[in-house]
């Protein structure tokens, strides 16, 4: 049964670190999310859409809505300028879901890295939040870092360490249920 969201403050939270888990910490808030009855949805910044992540076929299958627009961020510098206009429509897109209200929760997926490439800036950001995120949305933004604007606008911000990875300690690859 669908709660009442009227009486709601969104909150506008962060998963970042170096640690793993920041996209499945996000996910499980969706998940919950949705099995409350709200309405949520994820933009995927850097991941490809021609490759299909076990999380965006959950997603499918539980009819979440699931849009990844990015091509794989590269340091290669000659496809840089092409990741930074996918990215830069991605942001587009992401400003559209939330003037819209289209979801109550929303998840913007290894956003931060946009940050990082100074493809966004954070001071225009988090000013752009403040005026047009609904009162009652819940906003994820995960990635590596993020800067100190969008850490101070943040209500929760959780940093994941990594402690031990079975890559660096065993050289084991990527895991199908793990990373993808």
């Amino acid at each position: 049964m669908p709660h009442d969201l009227s009486a709601s403050r969104g909150l506008t939270v962060l998963f970042i670190g170096d640690g793993k888990g920041k996209t499945t910490a996000a996910l499980g808030m969706l998940l919950r999310a949705h099995g409350q009855g709200m309405k949520v949805g994820v933009l995927q910044f850097s991941k490809t859409p021609r490759r299909i992540y076990g999380e965006a076929l959950a997603c499918m299958r539980l009819n979440i809505h699931y849009q990844s627009l990015g091509n794989n961020f590269t340091w290669d510098k000659s496809k840089q300028e092409k990741s930074r206009k996918i990215a830069l429509l991605a942001w587009l897109d992401a400003q559209r879901w939330i003037k819209e209200k289209t979801y109550d929760m929303l998840l913007l997926d290894e956003m931060t890295y946009l940050f990082d490439c100074n493809w966004l800036y954070a001071e225009d950001t988090t000013v752009w939040l403040q005026r047009n995120k609904p009162s009652a949305m819940h906003l994820i933004i995960t990635g590596r870092r993020a800067p100190e604007e969008l850490i101070e606008f943040a209500d929760l911000v959780t940093e994941m360490k990594e402690v031990k990875h079975p890559f660096r300690e065993q050289g084991l690859l990527a895991q199908v249920g793990i990373e993808y």
